[in-house]
Formats: structure tokens, sequence, C-alpha cells
């Protein structure tokens, strides 16, 4: 009489087998009597061991190859977010988040992976530059634009400008580099100083903090690779001798 596999058989012995891990998912090699766990994933002591020493380690070496590349980086994020506003008149934000994406991706790809609290900070401190100081290119472009208007409205009261000229004559003009110190303080302090429209000032402010956060998230330290064990393996294991 033919009986269903899932009622039990009291005249034929059943076991409980427990197989254990078969290979290693590393490497393949059939795994012996014991094995590891390398992010949860059976591995061999071998390749356990290898995880553990690839782990990447912080030096001063590797920081300033992150540096450089983040440099350029934000050299190439300002390029971006001011050759976009000139070209098309428009001053979008959220451009603050790609030059924050790119400045930390650069910065781990210098730094070959690596990450934590200073190059979180290096991050941080490369985008705000990269976006604020993007306001010194679109202001001259600006100026540029507006200066043929002034130039001629100055053509036409000569009389005017013959007198304001005589006048500043006793003045100098100011020296190539604080003219340049200038410029530079009042780029960094551009996003702070669009605060004068309280609504797009706001706005664009939130805009680069999350930029700036998106760019310290992405250059924190990567968490040390969990590896557990050694376990033992029930597939090699020493069956138990059978009751009589």
């Amino acid at each position: 009489m033919a009986t269903s596999p899932s009622v039990p058989q009291f005249d034929t012995a059943q076991f409980n087998s427990a197989p254990g891990p078969a290979r290693c998912t590393r490497c393949g090699q059939l795994i012996g009597g014991a094995y590891y766990r390398v992010n949860g994933l059976v591995a061999c002591e071998q390749c356990a061991l290898k995880a553990r020493t690839d782990l990447p380690k912080d030096s001063h070496s590797a920081y300033v190859r992150g540096l450089i590349f983040g440099i350029g980086a934000a050299i190439a994020g300002l390029i971006l977010y001011s050759t976009f506003a000139i070209t098309t008149g428009l001053v979008i934000g959220y451009l603050s988040l790609a030059v924050g994406f790119i400045v930390a991706k650069a910065i781990k790809a210098g730094a070959r992976g690596r990450g934590g609290r200073r190059y979180q900070i290096t991050a941080v401190a490369l985008t705000y530059a990269a976006v604020s100081l993007s306001a010194i290119p679109i202001a001259i472009a600006q100026a540029s634009k507006e200066r043929p208007a002034q130039q001629q409205t100055t053509h036409s009261a000569t009389g005017a400008s013959t007198s304001s000229s005589a006048t500043d004559t006793g003045s100098a003009p100011p020296s190539f580099g604080s003219a340049i110190a200038s410029l530079f303080f009042i780029g960094i302090a551009s996003p702070f100083l669009e605060l004068q429209d309280p609504v797009h000032g706001l706005i664009g402010l939130v805009i680069l903090f999350v930029g700036i956060r998106i760019a310290w998230k992405m250059t924190a330290g990567s968490p040390d690779t969990p590896i557990s064990g050694p376990f033992r393996n029930p597939a090699v294991a020493p069956a138990a001798p059978a009751a009589i």
C-alpha cells in the first residue's frame, strides 16, 4: 500500500540532517572542517584573512591624493556652475547637489576608497568654495554685459564725465592684489549676501546645505567588513554512533 511521503515511517530510520556550506563563495574551493562568514557570506580561512588585510587603511599619501582630486573636481564644479548660469542667465541652486557629488566622488577616487572625518571636512570646504566662488565669474559676466550701456550713457554726458575725472585724479586705483582679495571674500560670502532677497537666498542656502550633506555622507569612513568565525562545518563532522 502506497503511503504519503509526509507520513512518518516508524519502521524506517529518519535523520534531521543539517549539511553545512560546501564551497567558499569567494574562491569556490571546498570548505573543510571550519568556515567563516564575510559580510554574511561563507568564506574559507584564506579568503577571510585576505578580506581582513584588504580593508583600506588611511595614510597621509592617500589623503593628499584625495585632496588633489577634490580640488580638481571643485574647479570643474565651479566652471560647470558658472558656465550654466552665464550661458542661460539662470542661477539654479540645484547644481550645488551635483557639485557636492562630483567633489566627494573625486576625493574617494583619489583616496582609493578611504574616508573619514578629515575627508568629510575637506569635501564640505571644497563644495562650499566651488559653489560660492562661482558668484565671481557670474558677476563679472553680468557686469561686462551691462558695460556697453553704461559707456553709452557716460559718452552722452561728456561734461559730467570730464568734471568727475578731474576730481578723481587724486585717488589712486586699488592694487591688483587687493582687488583679487576683495573679490575672493565677496565670493565666499555670496551665499549669505544673497539673503538680501530672503526667499531666494534662503532657498539657495538650503540647497547648498543639502549638497554639502551629500559630500559629507559620501566621504564618511567605510565600515569595517564584518568577519565572523570560525564555525564548525556539520557536513564534515563525524557521524554520531547509531542507537541500538
